[in-house]
């Protein structure tokens, strides 16, 4: 009943906001006139998803279809088709249906080997990202640049729209904590675009050895850091809405938690509990399904919260922050307190210091104080590298 009542409040006390979702934004993959011609009589790779889509047709038969020679496609975390669950490596082979050979980024190997750069003249990348520092794709962008810039290849990000890049907020990770879930000092939620990401990584000289990599951004028309966007299609198995876009930065943290976020449900990242909570009158069961083979918790029931909401009513829960309020909750329910966190809670944060002091009860503007000031320095480096107006 608790949780019913904080969430009742938050939204009794938001402002509604002003936004509304845009139909006009043209991504970067549909303005074919501005990166056809880079791509003529080249080999061509590409690190491509099922985003990866031109106007309801995917970028690979459309490149096919103009004559395009495409030799390999990379693959991120989710695979080429993206239906593998998060975690799960993915294998190389050949795409059924164009005979391109696949090469996996998430599998033994990360980062592309240089046996795989071989026989390529440009890379292309176009995946829809959602603008959080743990969400992988942008990892596998840059190991990306760093391979494109030791075997002297040309990458071209077809940009398309951060769904989340209204607000920048949360803790900076520190080096220490430096996983393929946070590879550099930037924080949860970082405002920027794929292709103003990528910029900063050569900027900052952030790549490994300091390379830099020759890009080549495509970016949007009639977009800017104050549009809302509705992914056409989920970016990956288990954000399946723009709620579940809007709460991922803050309920993920879950994930270094004993905490469910519904991984198994038709609604994950709309709902988190444990079978250890109180009946409170919510309840969810996960169960197997395709991107959530083994979810937390498989067939037990599950009390928590049920976040379920409209898109403009989570817009005004997280009300442009990373909420700890969720994880707060949750752990002032637990039974046994010295069970609730893991090891990866440390790789979401990027630190030691914010679970301490969710231990200690301290307030959110207390918590948040502690990171401010990185955000302030994070700020600026951010500004030096925007390819679109700015919400502030």
């Amino acid at each position: 009943m608790r949780i019913v009542i904080i969430v009742g409040i938050l939204l009794q006390s938001c402002i509604a906001s002003a936004q509304t979702f845009s139909n006009r934004v043209v991504v970067g993959a549909e303005q074919m006139d501005s990166y056809i011609p880079l791509l003529k009589n080249k080999k061509v790779a590409l690190l491509v998803n099922q985003t990866s889509m031109v106007k309801g047709r995917h970028l690979v038969d459309t490149l096919l279809a103009s004559k395009i020679n495409i030799v390999k496609i990379f693959a991120p975390e989710h695979g080429f088709r993206g239906t593998a669950d998060a975690g799960e490596k993915i294998k190389s082979g050949i795409d059924a249906k164009t005979g391109v050979a696949i090469s996996s980024m998430y599998g033994a190997n990360k980062k592309p080997s240089a046996e795989s750069m071989k026989g390529i003249d440009i890379v292309v990348f176009d995946i829809q990202d959602v603008g959080v520092r743990f969400y992988t794709y942008i990892s596998s962008l840059q190991y990306m640049m760093e391979a494109c810039a030791k075997a002297k290849i040309q990458l071209v990000i077809l940009d398309r729209p951060n769904p989340n890049g209204f607000y920048v907020d949360g803790p900076i990770m520190e080096a220490k904590n430096k996983s393929f879930v946070g590879m550099q000092p930037i924080p949860i939620v970082h405002g920027m675009t794929v292709g103003e990401y990528a910029q900063m990584l050569n900027g900052e000289k952030w790549l490994t050895g300091k390379v830099t990599c020759k890009l080549k951004v495509i970016t949007c028309n009639n977009y800017d850091h104050n549009t809302l966007y509705n992914l056409p299609i989920a970016p990956s198995p288990n954000l399946k809405s723009a709620t579940a876009v809007f709460l991922y930065p803050s309920l993920c943290l879950f994930e270094g938690t004993c905490v469910s976020v519904g991984r198994g449900t038709d609604t994950p990242f709309e709902v988190w509990g444990a079978p250890m909570f109180k009946d409170n009158g919510f309840s969810f069961t996960p169960r197997s399904t395709e991107g959530a083979k083994s979810p937390l918790y498989e067939n037990q029931v599950c009390y928590g919260a049920n976040l379920r909401l409209p898109p403009y009513d989570a817009l005004k829960i997280i009300r442009k922050k990373v909420q700890l309020t969720f994880v707060k909750n949750a752990y002032s329910l637990m039974p046994d307190k010295t069970k609730f966190f893991n090891d990866f809670f440390e790789k979401l944060t990027g630190n030691v210091w914010v679970r301490y002091h969710i231990m200690q009860n301290k307030s959110d503007e207390d918590i948040r104080a502690t990171w401010e000031p990185g955000l302030i320095s994070f700020k600026k480096i951010r500004k030096k590298y925007l390819l679109y107006p700015d919400f502030e």
